[in-house]
């Protein structure tokens, strides 16, 4: 599942490939009056190939290039507008640089620049309408950006003004939240009022802007939207409880935001480098063991009466639920909704094939087809039941913080032992530490470890049964 404020950088990124194409078929219909009939010569219709694969990579390259594509959907219309125009001169270079090498004919140089131009001029104007039109749309409509304020003062206004102007991509501001502003558009209550309202009101994010002298109640706020894995600004005039993790940004061109616990999947660009790779790499997995993954059903189904697939309900990114699939290893499976009876060792409800599959982690492997739906990562925090996830919040209140991102198939702390019985403290703060480390400090090549250890390391085999 792709989250909304990825959706939103998608949407755009798949208006503006469209655009781009649609612009050079048009150039060359006019200035080819005879294109009909030039697709008759295999020449003419190979360069014409050609030339949309230069543009296409170019346009790639310049999108893979630009590390916060987000933030050019959210700037003002100035700082889009210098962003497009420069983007267009790399585009023309790059594009330049590759007609070049791939020896591309037929096609002179205004066939190459005119259709810059025009995608050009066409994104800076088309882009609004475009993002109107899709928001009125069921489907775009779903992932509407719940903004929450908490506060008062400038700031407040600054960002209320904002969330009005961006409505057309999504931005929903739902209400105010503050004890000093009872006459604020869309109250909702005072900061009392902060846990009902976020449990009673879907919020992506919350946007805190309170005078440091109340150091408490802003520390409260913050914690109250970590236990729901809500995200969290400060608006600078607020006293900066920022830590080592934090990202500065500007809504619009006027209003500078603090975002805590920022993770480098927030950017774009690693983003769309980390769900390259579960789908390639859950796709081989898929496609080379799959007579293995056969052989593991017919076992299972021999073995024991039931189904082949146990799918429990779980938690994942955003706090939505999944099916997470499973080889069925017991005799007598859980309830998949409200299950709450932990795996123990030496379950008697463990069958024997199902032994041999929870020994070797061989019962997640249907886990690749979540992944292949988008419900999970191949490495990320693992997917909890409902019931563990409320008892793990009130014993660590930045549980929900793992929320940010997709759930694994493995992680950072099963890799470290801390995977099986989750009944002490220790147990419990341990696995969502390393949880949240991960996901402060993901890297490509830290997934690529993890994936490593998971199959030749010996502390991820530590309380597998």
């Amino acid at each position: 599942m792709i989250s909304k404020r990825q959706y939103l950088v998608f949407g755009k990124l798949f208006y503006e490939c469209l655009l781009l194409n649609l612009c050079i078929l048009l150039v060359l219909a006019i200035r080819t009056p005879d294109l009909v009939n030039s697709f008759s010569d295999a020449g003419f219709r190979e360069n014409l190939l050609t030339l949309l694969a230069v543009f296409n990579i170019s346009w790639l390259i310049i999108i893979l290039a630009d590390g916060d594509p987000e933030s050019h959907i959210l700037g003002s219309f100035q700082e889009r507008s210098k962003q497009v125009i420069r983007n267009g001169f790399i585009f023309i270079g790059i594009m330049s640089t590759l007609t070049i090498i791939l020896k591309v004919e037929y096609f002179n140089r205004s066939s190459l620049l005119a259709p810059i131009f025009l995608y050009t001029t066409c994104n800076l104007l088309l882009l609004k309408p475009l993002f109107e039109f899709m928001k009125r749309r069921t489907r775009y409509s779903r992932n509407n950006y719940n903004v929450l304020l908490v506060g008062n003062g400038e700031g407040m206004e600054k960002i209320s003004t904002f969330a009005r102007q961006k409505a057309h991509l999504g931005f929903d501001l739902v209400g105010v939240v503050g004890d000093d502003s009872p006459n604020a558009y869309n109250r909702l209550g005072g900061l009392k009022d902060l846990d009902e309202i976020l449990d009673k009101k879907h919020i992506d994010e919350i946007f805190i802007n309170l005078p440091q002298q109340r150091e408490e109640d802003i520390k409260t706020a913050i914690k109250t939207a970590d236990m729901r894995g809500i995200r969290v600004n400060l608006v600078p005039e607020t006293p900066l409880y920022l830590g080592t993790n934090y990202r500065s940004y500007a809504l619009g061109s006027a209003i500078p935001v603090y975002q805590l616990r920022n993770s480098p999947l927030d950017k774009f660009r690693n983003y769309l480098m980390k769900k390259a790779f579960d789908v390639v790499f859950a796709a081989g997995v898929m496609i080379i063991l799959s007579p293995f993954m056969l052989l593991i059903a017919l076992l299972i189904k021999i073995d024991s009466r039931g189904s082949i697939l146990y799918a429990p309900i779980r938690k994942g990114e955003a706090g939505n639920t999944f099916r997470c699939l499973k080889f069925r290893t017991m005799s007598v499976c859980d309830d998949p909704l409200n299950g709450t009876k932990s795996t123990v060792k030496n379950d008697p409800r463990i069958t024997r094939v199902g032994r041999f599959l929870r020994k070797y982690d061989l019962d997640e492997l249907p886990q690749f087809i979540n992944v292949l739906r988008g419900d999970m990562s191949v490495v990320g925090p693992r997917p909890h039941r409902v019931n563990l996830q409320n008892d793990f919040r009130k014993i660590v209140d930045e549980y929900m913080v793992r929320h940010y991102i997709k759930p694994g198939l493995t992680g950072w702390a099963q890799v470290n032992g801390w995977r099986g019985p989750t009944e002490t403290v220790l147990q419990k703060t341990e696995r969502i530490r390393h949880d949240l480390w991960y996901i402060e400090h993901w890297s490509f090549w830290i997934d690529i470890k993890i994936v490593f250890l998971t199959v030749f390391g010996r502390k991820s085999r530590i309380n597998a049964f």
